[in-house]
């Protein structure tokens, strides 16, 4: 294509031109056979008449076909000279022949793929260059708040017990912020390798709810909060994400209901369908979502009214959540009672763990 349109044009067609001289070649051997049957003949002077109107016929197809081609070939060479540009592949449209239409359809949908792959990671570079940010932010609050401690201890302003038993609780209050940002990190960067980071297999829900209760046992206590666990289950799931999920329902649960004075609960309700599914759902006492929040909770960076009081929120940990449950084919809704508390519902259903085999 690079010799230029009508040198590749005419060597396309090579063997239509053979074609004719072959056709050619056997009329006039019919001719001079037929003169050597019949030597009385002398029709001899129409040989170079057929030769004659047989190339011009040809000639004159050539040059037609080429006319009616001209500007598919000069838009394909412009996408040639083009083709380290993203639209290249979108300026041939003048196609004439079925098979020229067809792969123009082709380079389009090829285009459209690529675009729609090329915003997908657009956004998810924009999405985790905004969670970085907002982590950072979050990051800067737990640092400063130990900073501060640190300083009055120096400056000897803690010196009876109780004192600095409330310093160290502060501190251990603020690492685990820490802690639990650092975590969210981890998982967010692990997300984009869902697949490979999967070890699907039969899990005591109750035993792995019991341990992340356990993993936040101190921070209950000092707010009040009494968890529960209401029935046993056996599911397929991932235990390692399934943990991160159950972590955001309960960092939640003591996030948004430590503001409210007296005894709250954080009830954990586990149904087993007998068919390899089940239910659970978690309830606790917070200060609840409001209703044209609640639409919106699972959306990135989404943190609704509750999180811009509380100023502890990314934004990200209701949507991984939602994600994870979604790509390990389990079903995450929510309903809420605004100033009364929140129900979280994992839907587990035994065909969703086969989707993912698939």
């Amino acid at each position: 294509m690079r010799k230029g349109p009508k040198i590749n044009f005419i060597r396309d067609r090579f063997i239509y031109i053979g074609l004719y001289l072959i056709v050619t070649a056997l009329g006039v051997g019919f001719m001079l056979l037929e003169k050597a049957h019949q030597p009385g003949r002398d029709d001899m002077g129409s040989i170079p008449y057929f030769i004659i109107l047989s190339s011009f016929l040809l000639i004159s197809c050539l040059i037609f076909d080429y006319l009616r081609q001209r500007r598919y070939y000069a838009q394909l060479r412009g996408a040639l000279e083009r083709s380290d540009e993203l639209q290249a592949t979108i300026i041939v449209q003048s196609s004439i022949t079925s098979e020229q239409r067809m792969i123009t359809f082709l380079l389009e949908q090829q285009y459209n793929a690529y675009m729609n792959e090329l915003h997908n990671y657009r956004r998810q570079q924009e999405m985790q260059n905004h969670f970085v940010m907002q982590w950072v932010h979050q990051m800067k609050t737990p640092l400063s708040v130990i900073d501060l401690l640190a300083q009055e201890m120096i400056g000897h302003k803690y010196s009876k017990p109780v004192d600095m038993k409330q310093l160290s609780l502060s501190v251990q209050e603020e690492t685990e912020r820490m802690t639990s940002g650092l975590e969210m990190m981890l998982y967010t960067a692990r997300l984009n390798k869902f697949e490979i980071d999967l070890h699907l297999r039969t899990t005591a829900l109750h035993d792995l709810i019991r341990s992340v209760i356990n993993a936040h046992k101190r921070l209950c206590i000092r707010y009040s909060i009494f968890p529960s666990i209401d029935g046993e289950m056996w599911i397929e799931t991932d235990e390692k994400w399934m943990t991160f999920v159950l972590n955001q329902f309960v960092s939640n649960a003591i996030k948004y209901s430590k503001s409210k004075s007296g005894n709250k609960t954080l009830k954990f309700w586990l149904k087993d369908n007998r068919m390899g599914g089940g239910i659970l759902k978690v309830t606790d006492e917070g200060i609840g979502i409001a209703d044209y929040d609640l639409p919106r909770i699972f959306d990135a960076f989404f943190t609704g009214e509750n999180g811009r009081m509380a100023g502890e929120s990314t934004g990200m940990g209701l949507y991984l959540a939602k994600e994870v449950c979604t790509r390990l084919g389990h079903g995450l809704s929510v309903t809420s009672v605004l100033g009364k508390g929140t129900t979280f519902t994992i839907t587990f259903e035994n065909s969703g763990i086969h989707m993912i085999h698939n």
